[in-house]
């Protein structure tokens, strides 16, 4: 990923890969609609950033006073993945494939909108960067 900017731009990027991952098998769904026995997939990564995001909030040292205090538990998350999975609870039609097009068309459109909230988030937190260089050297 390169360069870390800081965590609200890493959780961003890792964001922007799920939605991109999601893309790709809702794609895939809509190429096999058609394909005798298949079963529609999704994709988790909701959860992912979500224990990422948890590992980001442990990152703050306790400070420890006492002997009898509990030490602070770090999990490391650098697995947090995108999991994909095959849908479970639809309708399975005649040749066995569970692909329902206005399902897709659904998740195709929440996806995309997910996809330009995070790139405009992600434009946001480039463009604070940016402004903190360029008036850091200002002032030299």
């Amino acid at each position: 990923m390169g360069f870390k900017i800081s965590d609200a731009h890493n959780l961003l990027a890792k964001a922007l890969d799920g939605s991109a991952l999601r893309q790709k098998v809702i794609a895939s769904n809509i190429a096999n609609a058609d394909t005798p026995f298949y079963k529609a997939k999704g994709v988790d990564f909701e959860s992912a950033l979500k224990k990422e995001l948890n590992h980001k909030s442990n990152d703050l040292k306790l400070a420890i006073t006492n002997q009898s205090h509990l030490s602070a538990i770090q999990n490391s998350s650098d697995n947090a993945q995108a999991t994909i999975f095959i849908r479970d609870g639809h309708t399975t039609r005649n040749d066995g494939n569970s692909v329902d097009i206005d399902i897709e068309t659904t998740q195709m459109s929440k996806n995309s909108l997910m996809f330009n909230a995070l790139t405009a988030a992600l434009k946001k937190d480039s463009m604070i960067f940016k402004s903190v260089i360029e008036a850091s050297s200002k002032l030299q």
